[in-house]
């Protein structure tokens, strides 16, 4: 894609931004009908003509004319169709103002509601598509300001919206919109949804209020507004500039006179002097309306915002964003810090430019993150992580016979030597299969897997330093923060781990090796013993003494430990050999055992262990970095 479009249709007004792929930084925001921030209103005339924008409002033969129909959308299916209409005439002066061209190579990102479901998401993405719209993708307005305020580095402590819960609040014309955001990513947001409370009920109230003080025009001015929807709403939007004009420096208009005047021509050309003042900026909060079940406007906002700190199930927001027009309101901010006195509350700088702004660099971001996957898949398919994984393996190897052989001697070999000390074992050559089926059960437990957690974290680190000098620079190239593809924050995480899985460390069969070195220290031992026993008390002793000494005399020391493994040794001569000893003994020959063990590895399987282990360990680090590019969403610093 080369160009990004971010279209913030609103209720009452909307803004189009366009964002290149590689020359601008700031989005620019489009004139559409002489305006950047454009009214939400279109009329056909009785000749066919579409017309969309503040004119649309009050022109003369018009078959139809509509108005804020967005807030309509989720209960009036005729909505639709105007959404649709009003989609096409603003993608027409697109068009006409040479601000689109056909067929280029271009994206629409499209605002809506956060508590707006998938299924809505997509039908509302089918209009656009519908009226000849490039390829379009539908995004939070919330989360669009969000991104528009990090992205312009209007938020200082934006690297905290990376790691902490942020709560948007988003003060539209007809609703207010409440979003819970953790960790910047939009597959972390929850949606409190949205409330029927906008910035359109104090524009009514700011209309009544400049009627009731029009004094001897008032009737005049009640009729036109009666008899003609088209002015009324014309009315209202030029009360909602005024409104939003007075709220953005309350300071400077305490001191100056806030007014703008309104010429309606009906039957009649009558005048309306539309007034702000700090008394009547108390009524927009205070005066209760009908439209809100006789509550004011602060009562229902309050109200919203307890019942949205009880539905967030996670950690309470540090930080509450304000957006929309009525968010530059002084009392807002207070009402927050009234319901979330642990939060840092800010507000948008140009609330309305901030969403389409937002959702054009999401457009340009999404590209990026596509780009970004792609050149990760190509790291993937490579050789490149199985070439660093197989140059570490010997160090693997090592690191785990360290780890294991002392457990197994201390945990396995130990209590089978009981065992047959205490005759429950018959022969010392049924230990061999003994040891095979205990290690295996050994490798399979839990606590084999926590025992090795240590060396293959440590073993990981030096792979994932060397891993990073090819990650790093994908991240740099796709402006996603390094840390994205940075495996060394997960080791020890519980969303994404690399799990070597004890069982699978060294097969079953491998560990014959140190099997066999054990069952030699067994014979070993009994053949230590026998020279001790002629020196032992009692007659018993030196009459298996003098048996013993004259076996090993006709037979050999070999063919002694080969009649030992097979012989049914008396459970009494069996008690001679010390506990001790074994223990003593198995400890002197630990060293050796590890050492046969790494030749073993290195000289007789080396190549097939080596293939299942690079294949294996890969393949889970390549699933890990995956996994992990699936969750970059939107970098917000």
């Amino acid at each position: 894609m080369d160009r990004f479009f971010g279209f913030d249709l609103g209720d009452a007004e909307s803004a189009v931004a366009r964002l290149s792929k590689e020359d601008q930084v700031v989005p620019e925001m489009l004139t559409v009908v002489g305006e950047q921030s454009f009214i939400t209103a279109y009329a056909q005339t009785s000749s066919g003509e579409l017309i969309i924008g503040e004119k649309a409002c009050y022109a003369d033969n018009v078959m139809k004319r509509k108005i804020r129909f967005k807030s309509r959308f989720l209960t009036d299916r005729s909505s639709a169709a105007d959404v649709k209409s009003f989609a096409a005439g603003v993608l027409g002066e697109l068009y006409g103002n040479g601000d689109l061209i056909k067929n280029e190579d271009c994206s629409f990102y499209i605002g809506c509601p956060a508590g707006w479901n998938k299924n809505t998401r997509e039908h509302y993405r089918e209009i656009f598509e519908g009226a000849g719209y490039p390829p379009a993708k539908i995004i939070s307005e919330s989360r669009a300001a969000m991104v528009s305020a990090c992205q312009s580095k209007h938020l200082q402590i934006g690297v905290d919206i990376l790691s902490k819960p942020v709560l948007v609040v988003d003060i539209g014309s007809s609703t207010t919109d409440f979003a819970y955001i953790m960790g910047g990513k939009e597959v972390e947001m929850q949606t409190a949804g949205e409330v029927v409370l906008g910035g359109g009920i104090m524009d009514e109230i700011l209309l009544m209020e400049s009627v009731e003080a029009s004094g001897f025009s008032r009737k005049k001015i009640q009729g036109v507004l009666d008899a003609s929807d088209a002015w009324k709403n014309y009315a209202e939007f030029a009360a909602r500039r005024l409104k939003e004009k007075y709220f953005s420096d309350e300071d400077y208009w305490a001191t100056h006179e806030c007014k703008e005047t309104v010429v309606m021509h009906y039957d009649r050309t009558v005048k309306l002097t539309l007034r702000m003042n700090g008394s009547i900026a108390k009524q927009l909060v205070d005066r209760r309306v009908p439209s809100l079940g006789n509550r004011s406007w602060k009562k229902v906002f309050i109200a919203s915002l307890k019942d949205v700190r009880e539905n967030i199930s996670g950690q309470q927001p540090e930080l509450i964003f304000l957006t929309g027009g009525v968010s530059k309101l002084a009392a807002i901010r207070d009402w927050c810090s009234e319901v979330f006195p642990e939060s840092v509350i800010i507000s948008a700088s140009d609330p309305e430019f901030s969403v389409a702004r937002g959702l054009a660099y999401c457009g340009r971001i999404d590209e990026d993150i596509k780009e970004f996957r792609e050149d990760l898949d190509k790291l993937v398919k490579s050789t490149v992580i199985e070439d660093i994984v197989e140059k570490h393996i010997p160090f693997l190897y090592k690191d785990a016979v360290d780890c294991l052989v002392d457990p197994i001697i201390e945990q396995v070999a130990m209590p089978i030597f009981d065992r047959w000390r205490d005759g429950e074992i018959q022969k010392l050559a049924d230990t061999d299969e003994l040891l095979q089926g205990e290690v295996t059960e050994f490798l399979r437990k839990d606590e084999t897997r926590e025992l090795l957690a240590g060396p293959i974290t440590s073993w990981l680190k030096p792979v994932i330093e060397e891993l990073e000098s090819h990650t790093v620079p994908i991240c740099i190239k796709h402006r996603v923060p390094y840390t994205a593809l940075s495996l060394r924050s997960y080791l020890s995480a519980s969303d994404i781990d690399i799990k070597v899985d004890a069982k699978n460390i060294f097969a079953v069969e491998e560990m014959t090796f140190l099997i066999d070195s054990i069952v030699t220290a067994l014979v070993a031992i009994l053949i230590s013993a026998i020279d001790i026993i002629p020196f032992m008390a009692g007659p018993e002793g030196v009459l298996i003494g003098i048996i013993a000494s004259a076996v090993v005399l006709i037979l050999g020391k070999d063919k002694m430990q080969e009649k030992l493994l097979t012989a049914d040794i008396p459970k009494t001569m069996r008690k001679l050999v010390p506990k001790n000893t074994f223990r003593m003994r198995m400890d002197s020959i630990s060293k050796d055992v590890k050492e046969t063990f790494y030749e073993s590895l290195e000289k007789e399987k080396n190549d097939e262990i080596t293939k299942r282990m690079v294949e294996d360990i890969s393949g889970q680090i390549e699933h890990t970095l995956v996994k992990m590019a699936e969750v970059v969403e939107i970098p917000l610093g």
